[in-house]
């Protein structure tokens, strides 16, 4: 049997195989509030065949999205909007939907990525962001204004808000975006995070916000609704964020009731050295695993079936996400599932599209059906 598509139980989350569909951003919300071509995107992708699939990175306020068209929950609206979304493909699709929490800090108010990411200013839509300290990312990046104490306690409530509203909602898990050099990460980060307070320095100072923003979004939930967060385990940086420090921050959120880490890296600097190939980050989510018996999903490059079968398998990580896979092959799960021996639970309205040699038995066709 294909350990891919063994089931996993994360607290009260009950998923049919070990496959995640990671969050994309998608640059094309309005104020904040998804629109019409999220129902397209994320419609298609509930029947991915993955079991769980994220929704977008989604901001706590609107000086924390990337993007004057990055996704939000920080108003009724935008909630709403967000309920029309998550409905329609609770109704149609297959997954459990996931949302990923997050705070862009210094790398916020850009054009989105088909305009190279430019910085925006006011007249262009934009705004000041916001980071630990004021340290630019580059000389082509706005100095950030750096975040009074007053400040970082609202920020908390701010995420526990967005927490709240997407529990209302009903998303079955939560993930926080701690990586790729937004505010938690930046805050956990030397690079970018100089403060002479309790919020920067030693690394239990560096974690002090992060662990702060994750205790006051699991206070929010109900005991049996999962919170994971998306790490970078390093910066590619040396004197950055490395995988010892990662290490010992998953022991701490362990230690709050965190359900999994999603194993990334870099983001935060320019200067970043990443060896990309397939499966590069997946030594991170490996580590994690063994030390601290946390549960881990893998990313990065990883698109063929066999490969993401052989980290399950060999015990590298518990579940593997994929994004651009899914962008190019939307049924992705379905033809891995294929290709590993097992049958996917395809809706019945394609089921006539299953290759004749790959048929599914009318028995298994009304069981998963």
């Amino acid at each position: 049997m294909s350990a891919l598509f063994q089931p996993i139980q994360i607290r009260g989350l009950a998923l049919e195989n070990r496959i995640m569909v990671s969050p994309m951003c998608q640059y094309s919300a309005v104020d904040g509030s998804m629109t019409d071509w999220h129902y397209t995107h994320l419609g298609m992708l509930s029947n991915s065949g993955a079991a769980l699939l994220c929704f977008e990175m989604t901001d706590v306020e609107p000086i924390g999205r990337i993007t004057p068209g990055c996704s939000g929950l920080y108003s009724d609206a935008n909630e709403a909007a967000l309920r029309r979304v998550a409905g329609f493909c609770r109704a149609h699709g297959q997954a459990k939907l996931a949302i990923q929490i997050a705070h862009a800090g210094r790398k916020a108010s850009t054009a989105p990525p088909w305009e190279n990411r430019k910085p925006l200013r006011p007249e262009e839509g934009g705004w000041q962001p916001v980071a630990p300290s004021a340290i630019a990312m580059d000389e082509d990046s706005p100095t950030p204004r750096a975040l009074t104490r007053e400040e970082i306690k609202t920020l908390v409530a701010k995420f526990a808000d967005s927490a709240q509203r997407a529990e209302r909602i009903g998303f079955d898990a939560i993930e926080l975006h701690g990586a790729h050099g937004y505010l938690i990460h930046e805050f956990l980060s030397p690079i970018a995070n100089r403060r002479e307070d309790e919020y920067g320095g030693s690394l239990a100072n560096r974690m002090r916000f992060p662990l702060e923003v994750f205790t006051a979004v699991r206070a929010v939930l109900p005991p049996h609704k999962p919170l994971g967060i998306r790490v970078s385990c390093t910066d590619w940086v040396e004197g950055g964020w490395d995988i010892e420090q990662t290490v010992a921050f998953a022991r701490e959120l362990k230690k709050l009731g965190c359900d999994w880490i999603d194993c990334s890296s870099g983001g935060l600097a320019k200067n970043q050295a990443v060896p990309v190939a397939p499966g590069y980050q997946v030594p991170f989510a490996e580590r994690i695993r063994k030390e601290t018996g946390i549960t881990t999903i893998a990313i990065g490059l990883i698109t063929e079936a066999k490969h993401a079968e052989s980290i399950v398998a060999e015990g590298k990580a518990d579940m593997v996400a994929l994004a651009r896979g899914f962008l190019w092959d939307p049924h992705w799960a379905w033809h891995a599932a294929f290709e590993l021996g097992e049958t996917p639970r395809v809706p019945p309205q394609y089921l006539r599209s299953v290759p004749a040699p790959r048929a599914v038995s009318g028995e298994r066709k009304r069981a998963r059906s």
